[in-house]
Formats: structure tokens, sequence, C-alpha cells
């Protein structure tokens, strides 16, 4: 008995490994087309960059880049704490496990079973009329085994890891975005500190003008005309105080979210004009911006996993082949189960193929091939968008700078202005109305240069953002 339970388990090796052999001479082919990046057009420089030069900004470090230690103390919170990328981690870890569960169709799938019953008119569980009462003991294992002979395995491995792919870069991408958002919201609050700082200056250098009217209508020298003008202009400026200060809040408070904390102040921060711009900004060239942007190479694993699909559809049109054993042992007598005398094996080679399906698979090819169309025009759209985020940003900096320039001359001659209508009111030389217009003036051009200093920050924010730099 036991060289017979022998025989029959290594026939039943043998039948696997020699099918399995003669299958796999076969497997060498995978059906569906083989992955080509898809065109897309980047001209040799970008719009906006005169030198040409092959280094880029977005190859600095954010560290490097922004210089203001509590924006890198922020930066380093968020890229910890924030909700978004630790959204996108988890979802990384899904596309990992989708990509082990396709994995494991390389190999054999073994289950296993067992069963002890008794019953009337049945036979091992199955109705079988005529059959006395019996018991029955079961023990079998399972063996199939897919031969993957036209690919459909292999392509939907590539598939699932290109969707592995697209989803690091799309975390990547999360990163990089979150870095941007912090900085440009840090920046916008020293801004606003900024125009804070201006406004109360303002309503102290109107509030210094009341003083000198109301001392001049005391000593009979000048109207209430004057007195109630510059009244009315402190009011103006004190008055936007307080809108300031609720931005201020509200900008706090985003910072803090965006660092996954309860709302809040945001302590240390310097000052807007103590903000260092890099003193050159290369782009590099366009051809690198395509392996640099993270949603770029996103597109292109989602286009990768789109072509791999064509190739898992095409491989359901030819037949496919499978191997299937069972070992076990099914005895209606506990002696003789135990004993080894109820031993039960099987093996064979299955083929299964569709022969009428009525354009089935016709429309799953079809659809598979518009999906990959869509995933290359996706990807294409946005290499063409990065171009265009490059040169905006290059423009935005360039007129920005010369921007700047005429926002710090008017200013300053606005200063001059006051100082000297001052000097020409005190002198008797000039009336109140010149006075005021001179500071009514320099409050919004104070706000205008501000202004103009931020979007010179926001200009070299965004262009790092859209060369993918922050996290390389």
């Amino acid at each position: 008995m036991k060289n017979s339970s022998q025989s029959h388990r290594s026939a039943f090796l043998n039948f696997l490994i020699l099918n399995s052999a003669f299958l796999l001479l076969f497997a060498g082919c995978a059906v569906g087309p083989d992955y080509k990046r898809p065109p897309a057009s980047a001209p040799p420089i970008f719009r906006g960059d005169t030198a040409g030069r092959s280094n880029s900004l977005g190859d600095v470090q954010w560290w490097k880049l922004f210089k203001d230690n509590t924006l890198q103390a922020l930066l380093l919170c968020a890229l910890t704490n924030n909700y978004d990328v630790r959204i996108a981690a988890a979802r990384v870890e899904q596309a990992r496990a989708i990509l082990e569960e396709n994995q494991s169709g390389y190999y054999p799938q073994v289950t296993y079973q067992g069963a002890v019953g008794a019953g009337k008119n049945a036979q091992v569980g199955s109705p079988a009329p005529g059959v006395a009462q019996n018991h029955w003991y079961e023990g079998i294992a399972n063996v199939s085994w897919e031969i993957d002979l036209w690919g459909r395995i292999r392509r939907m491995n590539e598939s699932a890891r290109a969707q592995f792919l697209a989803t690091e870069e799309a975390r990547t991408n999360v990163m990089i975005s979150l870095i941007s958002t912090v900085a440009a919201d840090y920046f916008q609050l020293l801004a606003l500190d900024q125009e804070l700082q201006i406004a109360r200056d303002t309503t102290n250098s109107f509030g210094q003008s009341l003083k000198l009217f109301t001392e001049r209508l005391r000593g009979g020298v000048s109207s209430k005309l004057e007195s109630s003008a510059a009244e009315a202009e402190q009011a103006s400026a004190a008055a936007t105080i307080p809108e300031l200060e609720r931005q201020i809040e509200a900008q706090e408070n985003q910072i803090r979210v965006l660092l996954g904390m309860n709302p809040g102040p945001v302590l240390g921060r310097g000052k807007l004009l103590e903000e260092l711009l890099p003193p050159d900004v290369p782009p590099g060239l366009p051809a690198t911006l395509l392996e640099r942007r993270p949603d770029i190479r996103q597109a292109e694993q989602l286009v990768r996993a789109a072509n791999a699909q064509i190739g898992v559809v095409k491989a359901y049109f030819y037949p496919q082949f499978s191997l299937t054993g069972l070992f076990g042992r099914i005895s209606p007598e506990a002696s003789a189960f135990t004993g080894g005398g109820a031993n039960a094996w099987s093996a064979a080679a299955n083929v299964a193929g569709p022969l009428f399906e009525a354009g089935l698979l016709k429309g799953e090819l079809k659809e598979a091939r518009a999906a990959w169309d869509e995933a290359v025009l996706q990807y294409q759209s946005a290499a063409l968008n990065a171009l265009q985020e490059v040169s905006n940003a290059l423009s935005a900096r360039e007129k920005l700078q010369r921007e700047r320039l005429d926002q710090e001359r008017a200013v300053r001659a606005y200063e001059e202005a006051v100082r000297v209508a001052g000097e020409r009111y005190q002198a008797g030389h000039a009336n109140y109305y010149e006075l005021l217009q001179e500071q009514q003036l320099l409050f919004p051009a104070e706000n205008a240069l501000t202004q103009t200093e931020l979007n010179q920050l926001l200009a070299i924010v965004q262009l790092y953002r859209a060369l993918g730099g922050g996290w390389r």
C-alpha cells in the first residue's frame, strides 16, 4: 500500500512538471503593444529664458532656496503632518498592495479542504439515493496554476506596477505643491504684517497732522475744515487696521491647518523686506522638465498602465491554459483514512477560450485603446501646461523686477513730497490740502510696493514649483 501511494504521488508530480515545462516553452511572448513614450514637443529653451543653460533652479533643495528659519521649520512640520501628504502615502500603500496581489498570479495557487460527516442517502456530502447511513472522512489539497502563455498576467503586473509608480509620483507632486503653498502663504502673511505696519504708521502720520491742525485751530490761524479733514483721513486709515488684523489671523489659521495643527498663531516670523530673492534663477532646458516634474511622470506611468491593459484584453482572445491537481484522502471508514488506504489524486491540463461572445471582447479592446488615447493626450497636455507655467513664471519675475524699481522710486518721491509739504505748511507757504494730498498718495504707494515685493517672492515660488523643484 505504501509503494502504491508513493507511485501515485510520483506520477502526479511528474505530470505537473512535464506539462509545466511544455507550456513554459511557449510562454515567452506577451500579446499587446510594448510601451513607448508618447511624443511631447518641447522647444529648445523656455520663452523668457535668454541664456538657455542646462542647470535649473528646480534642482535646488527647498531648504537651500528658502533661507528663513521659521519657514523651514513650517515646511518640515507640514511635510510630516499634513493630511494631504498622509492621504497620498496611504494611496501609495494601496497601490503597493494591489501590485503584490497581481504578482501572486505568477505562482501556483494551493488550497486545502477537509470534512468529517455522516448521512443517509448521501455520499461524501453529495446526494446519493439508495446509500445506507454511512460516514465519510475527507482531506484534500488542490493545486491550480495558470500558464501565462499569452502574457496576460505579465501585462496585468506591468499595469499594476505603473499604477503603483503613478501613486508615488502623485505623492511627490502633493509634497511639492505643499512646499510651494506653505511658502506662498507664509510670504503673504509677512506682506500682511507689513501692510498692517504701514496702516499704523499712516494712522500716526495723519494723527500728527490732526494734532498740528487742532493746535493751529486753537490758535485761531486755521479753520475747522482743516482739522475735520485730517480727522477723517486718520479715521479712514485706522479703519483698515482691524481688517488687516482679521486677514492676518485667517492667514495664520490657514498655515496651521496645512501643518496638520489646530488654528493658532504663527510665531517667530520675520519681515518681508528681510526675505532674499535668489540672485540667479536658471530654468534649465525644457527637455529635462519632462523628467523632473512629478505630475508629468505620473501621467506617463498612467500611459504605461493603459498600454499594458490593451495586452490584458488581447490575451482573452486566445486560449487560456492551466494545470490543476488534487491529492488527498477520501474514505467512508476512519481506519482506512488513517491507515493509508484512501489515497485520492488527480491531475489535468485545462484549456478554455472564447467561441462566440457577440462582440464583447472587441468592445473591451476598443475601450482599452480609447483609454490609452486618453492617457496619451493627458500626458501631452500635462507637458504643455508645464511649459506654460514655467514661461509665465519667468515673465512674471522679469516684469516684477522692473515694476519694483518704479514702485520704489514712487515711494521715495512721495515720502519727499510729504516732508516738503509739511515744511511748506508750517512755513505758511502751502495750505492744508497740499499736505493731506501727499499723505493720501503715500499710503497706497507703500501698499503697492509691498504687493510688488510679495509678487516677486511668489513668482520665485511659482517658478520653483513649475520646474518640479522642492523634493529631489
